[in-house]
């Protein structure tokens, strides 16, 4: 069992305008990713303003102003299980298999975090599992002032999905990062 977080905190300045609240293929971008959990026992969306009607709870980031990291954080302090899945608002290609599959990994992981490898080799930190023994990193981070999540990785080591294997079973699209409605296709 493993719980949802839904990261909705973000200022949208890119994409002009609300993206967790955009439509796309007929629902909010927020919407895809929260469906895309439903394999969760419990989901909720950590954000800094109200997202009434999606029927899950929606909480604050307790230590704002910490970017991602606040929203890993509170991410973090709210879940009920051990394992946490953690995705960005703008990720519609993500599906239940996805988190499926990354759960089997968690579940056998030596690491508190089981993060994908971008076809470029980039970690993707916000389309990852999180076990909530990483509180302590990620307040002590906060507390330096130090809110990149890939150190909250290289502090606590990861286990690293290639991105070969990511896109062999889920397509390339699932990395698809709706930062500008370009993006999306």
């Amino acid at each position: 069992m493993y719980s949802g977080a839904v990261l909705a905190g973000g200022a949208s300045r890119r994409f002009g305008e609300d993206k967790a609240l955009y439509p796309y293929r007929g629902k909010p971008l927020l919407l895809w990713v929260l469906e895309s959990l439903s394999g969760a026992s419990e989901r909720f969306i950590v954000a800094n303003r109200s997202y009434e009607g999606f029927g899950v709870p929606v909480y604050p980031d307790f230590l704002p102003e910490a970017d991602s990291l606040s929203g890993l954080h509170s991410a973090l302090s709210h879940a009920k299980n051990p394992w946490v899945a953690v995705a960005a608002c703008d990720l519609p290609f993500l599906s239940p298999a996805y988190w499926a599959f990354l759960y089997e990994k968690a579940q056998a992981s030596p690491h508190p975090v089981v993060v994908v490898q971008n076809p470029e080799g980039h970690l993707e930190p916000l389309m990852a599992f999180y076990h909530r023994d990483c509180l302590p990193q990620v307040e002590r981070q906060i507390r330096e002032g130090d809110f990149r999540l890939r150190r909250v990785v290289e502090a606590l080591g990861a286990t690293q999905v290639p991105g070969e294997e990511v896109v062999a079973r889920f397509g390339r699209e699932v990395f698809l990062n709706a930062n500008r409605k370009e993006a999306l296709p």
